[in-house]
């Protein structure tokens, strides 16, 4: 499947493959549309790895995490003035967004054992950074973040940290980086590469020192997004 935000008429609307008799696929929309929750446009959406739940994210301080059925199963308020950017993390367990606000806000979704939606519980938070931040980026295994500021910095975090007994993240890294909007961050995988976009252009650092090992210019035509 897949999910589509419709400006025009402000709603979610999810997409279904189905076979068709003569073996092709088609995608038809599942019937009904997602209740609307949202009061500002959405800015991004994301889909756990475990497709438990979907994730929506407005450019107000709107998260709203719902079952895969469109069912809400919890309504976040970020408290960061306005929300800039927001994902689910690649493991699937948390959801994280930022904004006005100089810092990084991650929460885990939890479910019980049978599968169960429990509750969504503030895991932990990334905080350094003098200005609000533009984007950050989970490794895959989300042991590791980065993330992009207007203070002209990019951070590079240690999220493996037992937050439940109120410890921290480490800040491993800060990197100098000159970036106009709208810019993007993007950690690989494996956390030993990020890259930053700004306006076309996309420069690539190491994260073990911050050195700059690449940058393509003009890479399109008009902005990344």
């Amino acid at each position: 499947a897949f999910i589509v935000w419709l400006a025009n008429s402000e709603t979610i609307r999810v997409y279904k493959m189905t076979k068709k008799d003569d073996g092709n696929f088609t995608f038809t929309a599942a019937s009904g549309d997602f209740p609307k929750k949202h009061k500002a446009p959405i800015i991004n959406i994301g889909i756990a790895e475990t497709g438990k739940f979907i994730m929506t994210a407005s450019s107000d301080t709107t998260i709203v995490i719902w079952s895969p059925k469109g069912e809400v199963l919890a309504s976040i308020n970020t408290n960061q003035m306005s929300n800039a950017y927001a994902a689910v993390s690649p493991c699937g367990r948390f959801v994280a967004s930022c904004g006005f606000t100089p810092d990084v806000k991650v929460w885990e979704v939890c479910f019980g054992k049978n599968g169960d939606f429990r509750e969504v519980a503030r895991a932990f938070e990334l905080k350094g950074h003098a200005a609000g931040i533009h984007s950050f980026s989970f490794s895959n295994d989300s042991r590791r973040m980065a993330t992009l500021s207007k203070d002209g910095t990019w951070k590079f975090w240690d999220t493996d940290v037992e937050y439940k007994k109120q410890q921290d993240p480490y800040l491993l890294l800060t990197g100098k980086c000159e970036v106009a909007e709208p810019c993007r961050i993007a950690l690989s995988p494996n956390a030993h590469v990020v890259a930053v976009s700004s306006g076309t252009d996309i420069v690539v650092y190491n994260t073990r020192r911050g050195e700059e090992e690449e940058r393509f210019v003009g890479v399109h035509g008009q902005c990344i997004t």
